[in-house]
């Protein structure tokens, strides 16, 4: 199943990014392995997933222990700065860098390992309590005091749109991320890139590729039936 799984959503980011004159290859697919047992998350290994997305740092501990880095590993979930050790040593890109002080603290713990470790900065594009990120007035500011840290990258930004009841309704959202992302890449602030957009889950993954996303997080649609 969750070959056949990954193997149609593969076949939908193709025929989206399609729809805006590029290659479904360009787009990075996130498995999300939210709730996924280590057994699954390996079968989707051997179907050709080649990127995990994790939403905890006690679950991710357990599955970065038995399946190593055959895979490179994404932190999508909100992360509290105790937590930053182990974040830092798992995860290849940390998508929900929202404050000053958590950047500190990825900076500081990179810096014990001798390496720079690649973010995006999460942004709140919507007015919902319950969603984490920087408003988009903030952004600039805040990528501008972390671009000066000498242990972390700023490669993009982030965001999640909010439950609608049909996905055309996420398309302001995440058009104003790519709007936000076109406007930092031309202030031309050292040690960052706007490389990557990542936007769009299960629900909205297409409309998301509709307008730029080259990261997409998806997990219920491979591992559900």
């Amino acid at each position: 199943m969750i070959y056949e799984n990954l193997m149609h959503v593969r076949q939908r980011i193709g025929e989206a990014a399609g729809r805006g004159g590029r290659n479904g290859d360009e787009i990075v697919l996130v498995c999300v392995t939210k709730g996924v047992g280590i057994t699954q998350i390996e079968e989707a290994v051997k179907a050709g997933v080649t990127d995990i997305g994790e939403n905890y740092i006690q679950d991710a501990v357990k599955k970065f222990n038995a399946i190593g880095r055959k895979v490179k590993w994404h932190f999508i979930g909100h992360l509290q700065t105790n937590k930053v050790k182990d974040a830092v040593y798992i995860f290849d890109l940390i998508h929900s860098v929202d404050s000053l002080k958590l950047a500190q603290e990825i900076s500081r713990q990179a810096s014990k390992l001798g390496i720079i470790k690649d973010v995006l900065i999460e942004v709140k594009t919507s007015e919902e309590a319950t969603k984490y990120g920087i408003l988009p007035a903030g952004v600039s500011n805040l990528i501008e005091e972390v671009s000066t840290l000498p242990n972390l990258r700023v490669m993009g930004l982030m965001t999640m749109a909010p439950i609608v009841d049909t996905p055309e309704k996420a398309r302001p959202y995440f058009r104003r991320l790519k709007e936000l992302s076109q406007a930092i890449a031309t202030k031309k602030i050292e040690n960052v890139r706007m490389q990557w957009l990542s936007m769009g889950m299960t629900q909205d993954f297409e409309v998301a590729i509709e307008e730029s996303a080259n990261m997409v997080r998806i997990g219920r649609a491979i591992f559900e039936g």
